[in-house]
C-alpha cells in the first residue's frame, strides 16, 4: 500500500487564485482593496524570506503590500509605535509581526497590541478564544490549511478520531480546535503523553507539529490514516549540506498511511495561501461586506 501524496503547492495555487478573484471583485464592487502590512524586526535569514515570499503573493493577488523593517536592536516601544500605526490605517486591513522577534521585544505584547480585526495570523487572545468557543474569529493560517486540505481529502470528517503531536498556541491547539468543530474525536498529545506511538495508531487523522525531524515512524501510524506533516527541520546529508525534512518519516509513512503530505510541498505553500484568504477575510469585516462566491 503506497499513500495518497496531497499535493499543497496544486492546493495552494487554488485557494490564491480564488482570493485573487475575490480581490478583483471587492475592487469593482466596493472600491474596497484588501491591505496586508507585515513587520520584521531584525536580519534573520529564514524571516527575511518568508517576508519576501509574503510580501510577492500579497502583490499576486491584486491586493496592498507593505513592509517595514526594523532593526535587530528596535525597542519595543519602536515596534509597538509601529503596529498602533498600522492599526489606524484604513487601507490596512491585515497585520502580521513575523516571529520570532528579538530578545528585548516581548511578544505577547506585540501580539496583543494588533487590532483584533486586523490580526491575520490568528495568534490574538481575542481570537485564540472565539475561535475556541466556536464564534467567528481570524483562524491561524497553518491549522486552517491543515484542515482545509483534509476536507479536500476526506470530505466528511464527523467521527473520525484525530491525534495532534504538538500542543502549541500557534498549530497544536488551534489546530485540535478546528478538528472539534468539524465533530471529530480528539486527543492532543505531547513530549509527556504515555506511549506515544500507541496513541498515533488510534489516529483515523495524525497531525504532526511537534519540531523534532522524523520523529513519528511508519509502526506509529494506522493504516489508511491521513497524516498531516506540519514540521519543517533542516538535518545534514552526508555531503555537508542540508535537507529539509518533516516531523514523521516520510519514507515509512507512505506505506502505511492513506494520505500524506510531503515536506517540503505540503503545508508548507498552504500557509502563505491562508493568509491571503484570511486578509480578505479581514477586509470585508471591516468594511461590512460579505466575502464574495468565486
Amino acid at each position: 500500500m503506497t499513500a495518497t501524496v496531497i499535493d499543497g503547492k496544486a492546493f495552494s495555487a487554488q485557494v490564491r487564485e480564488k482570493a485573487g478573484k475575490q480581490v478583483e471583485i471587492l475592487k469593482s464592487q466596493y472600491g474596497l482593496t484588501p491591505g496586508l502590512a507585515v513587520v520584521l524586526v531584525g536580519e534573520d535569514p529564514a524571516s527575511q524570506v518568508y517576508v519576501r515570499n509574503k510580501g510577492k503573493a500579497t502583490l499576486e493577488a491584486g491586493m496592498k503590500s507593505e513592509e517595514i523593517r526594523l532593526e535587530v536592536t528596535a525597542t519595543e516601544a519602536e515596534v509597538l509605535d509601529v503596529v498602533n500605526r498600522l492599526n489606524e490605517d484604513q487601507t490596512i486591513h491585515g497585520i502580521l509581526v513575523q516571529l520570532p522577534l528579538p530578545d528585548q521585544v516581548n511578544e505577547m505584547a506585540i501580539l496583543d497590541a494588533i487590532d483584533p480585526m486586523k490580526d491575520v495570523d490568528g495568534f490574538h487572545v481575542i481570537n485564540t478564544g472565539r475561535q475556541a468557543v466556536g464564534l467567528p474569529a481570524m483562524v491561524p493560517c497553518t491549522p486552517l490549511g491543515c484542515i482545509m486540505m483534509l476536507k479536500d481529502t476526506l470530505g466528511e470528517l464527523s467521527g473520525l478520531n484525530a491525534v495532534v503531536v504538538g500542543r502549541s498556541n500557534i498549530v497544536g491547539k488551534p489546530m485540535a480546535s478546528l478538528l472539534l468543530a468539524e465533530s471529530c474525536t480528539v486527543t492532543i498529545a505531547h513530549s509527556r503523553t504515555k506511549d506515544l506511538p500507541a496513541v498515533c495508531r488510534q489516529a483515523d487523522i495524525l497531525v504532526a507539529a511537534v519540531g523534532r525531524p522524523e520523529m513519528i515512524r511508519g509502526d506509529w501510524i494506522k493504516p489508511g490514516a491521513t497524516v498531516i506533516d506540519v514540521g519543517i527541520n533542516r538535518i545534514p546529508k552526508e555531503d555537508g549540506k542540508t535537507r529539509l525534512v518533516g516531523d514523521v518519516c516520510y519514507e515509512e509513512a507512505i506505506e502505511v498511511a492513506g494520505a500524506i503530505t510531503p515536506v517540503p510541498g505540503g503545508v508548507g505553500p498552504m500557509t502563505i495561501a491562508c493568509l491571503l484568504a484570511n486578509t480578505v477575510t479581514a477586509a470585508c469585516r471591516q468594511a461590512g461586506v460579505e466575502e464574495p462566491e468565486v
